[in-house]
């Protein structure tokens, strides 16, 4: 994807006293320039461009893009987390609770590959200004819980080889890498994605876990 590509996204621009301007909107514009250009590419000005308002009326719900770069980072992860919360309390085998959780983190980067590339796969900015970062405290949560899960396995001596936290790493990237690069090349003539989640977690399990 090219910047020119945000071109054909932009909404013609908004007429005065045509109503309200929806957050929601700013931030689905910011997460496709933030990853197309890099936040320092990125300006107040195109961000309200693909909106389709000033800027002036976007600085009424944002200071800066620095705000707009965290909420979106925020709400994306908070998402991850209530699914991560869920999973791991269900009273079910912790081998089927790290993969319903493996299978919720492929389908939740592949439903929202913009956000995603932006809080897991674009360098941190370092011009943004992050005070507090609760985007890497809620990103921190989400690993801690499904550690936690793969140290349960760990616990019944179900694990093949390994520690518990080397295994919930390895599980862990493996994860993004398919879905980092689905994300990144989705031109590429890639199998069909449910083969691939599902060829992805059987592998992952089945080399991780004894039966």
């Amino acid at each position: 994807m090219t910047a020119a590509g945000t071109t054909t996204r932009r909404s013609s621009r908004k007429a005065k006293g045509d109503g309200y301007l929806r957050r929601a909107e700013i931030l689905e514009a910011a997460e496709r320039i933030f990853v197309v250009d890099g936040y320092d590419g990125a300006t107040i000005r195109k961000i309200a461009d693909e909106v389709g308002v000033s800027s002036t009326a976007l600085y009424m719900h944002f200071p800066d893009k620095s705000a707009i770069l965290l909420e979106i980072c925020e709400r994306t992860i908070e998402v991850l987390l209530e699914r991560n919360r869920d999973l791991a309390a269900k009273p079910i085998d912790p081998v089927v609770r790290v993969k319903m959780m493996l299978e919720a983190y492929m389908r939740w980067a592949i439903a929202h590959p913009n956000a995603y590339q932006l809080v897991y796969s674009v360098p941190r900015p370092a011009t943004a200004t992050w005070a507090p970062d609760a985007a890497a405290d809620l990103s921190a949560q989400c690993y801690d819980i499904f550690a936690g899960v793969v140290r349960e396995i760990a616990a019944v001596g179900r694990l093949r080889n390994g520690s518990a936290d080397a295994a919930a790493q390895a599980l862990w990237m493996c994860c993004h890498g398919v879905v980092a690069l689905l994300a990144a090349r989705p031109n590429f003539g890639w199998a069909d994605r449910e083969e691939l989640i599902r060829i992805t977690l059987d592998g992952l399990i089945n080399g991780h876990v004894v039966d």
